[in-house]
């Protein structure tokens, strides 16, 4: 049996990241992509971001790991992702989906549910996005919110790290995605990614708030601290609790 998350094991994928520096290729939100993107490249991946239909298999078939965001999403993206959807399962490589706002719209809804059958490694959402979603068969399931929680087999963790102004920054939640997807390219258990780069943003988001004097500055204040964040901080301040059936 695989180890457990721990401080220890977050700051070890936290130093693989930047020493592998792994390509993630997002479709993202359009709203935050610049902010996503920052957020992979602070941690030490390579972001990519086209959503072009002519080019999104080339750039999934180079990139290590894929994240798919739905928070905005018309007939054009639903081709493109399906289609992104496909070379990732060909070419076995991770990818998270993260079903933005399918409680607003039935048909995002339905959509989401097609994707999960599709198998992703990770599906995240936050509370009323994931108890609609419902059970998501073999994926990791991550419920996000003040308390992260964490379900696969007969294992759970529960991550209680971050800061209430992650939720008064658009976009912390689809950033967090991205930086589970760099983790889950250097490593392959995704209990263990997933639980580490919450970890890593959770921790570098308290940091954050130290050196920020709102929300306006907290944006940029958790770029800075997920680039300086190392082993010190992880191990005094990550809270990581976890049961096994």
């Amino acid at each position: 049996m695989r180890d457990l998350p721990s401080p220890q094991m977050a700051a070890r994928l936290l130093a693989r990241v930047r020493e592998q520096r792994p390509r993630v290729h997002c479709l993202m939100n359009t709203v935050v992509q610049k902010f996503t993107a920052d957020g992979i490249t602070v941690v030490g991946g390579i972001p990519s971001m086209t959503s072009s239909r002519e080019e999104i298999a080339d750039f999934v078939a180079k990139a290590d790991a894929l994240t798919v965001n739905l928070g905005t999403l018309d007939a054009e993206r639903r081709t493109v992702i399906l289609r992104a959807v496909e070379v990732a399962n060909a070419g076995r490589k991770p990818w998270i989906l993260d079903p933005v706002h399918c409680d607003y719209s039935p048909s995002r809804l339905a959509f989401a549910r097609d994707l999960i059958a599709l198998k992703p490694t990770i599906v995240r959402g936050n509370r009323s996005e994931m108890e609609l979603i419902g059970a998501t068969a073999e994926s990791l399931r991550i419920q996000t919110g003040p308390v992260d929680y964490l379900a696969q087999g007969s294992v759970t963790v529960r991550i209680a790290n971050g800061h209430r102004w992650m939720a008064e920054v658009t976009g912390t939640g689809c950033l967090s995605g991205g930086v589970i997807a760099a983790f889950m390219a250097v490593e392959e258990a995704p209990l263990s990614a997933a639980a580490c780069a919450l970890t890593v943003t959770g921790v570098a988001a308290e940091c954050a708030a130290n050196n920020a004097a709102g929300p306006g500055t907290f944006g940029v204040a958790l770029l800075d601290a997920l680039s300086a964040l190392g082993e010190k901080e992880l191990v005094a301040l990550a809270r990581i609790e976890h049961d096994q059936d």
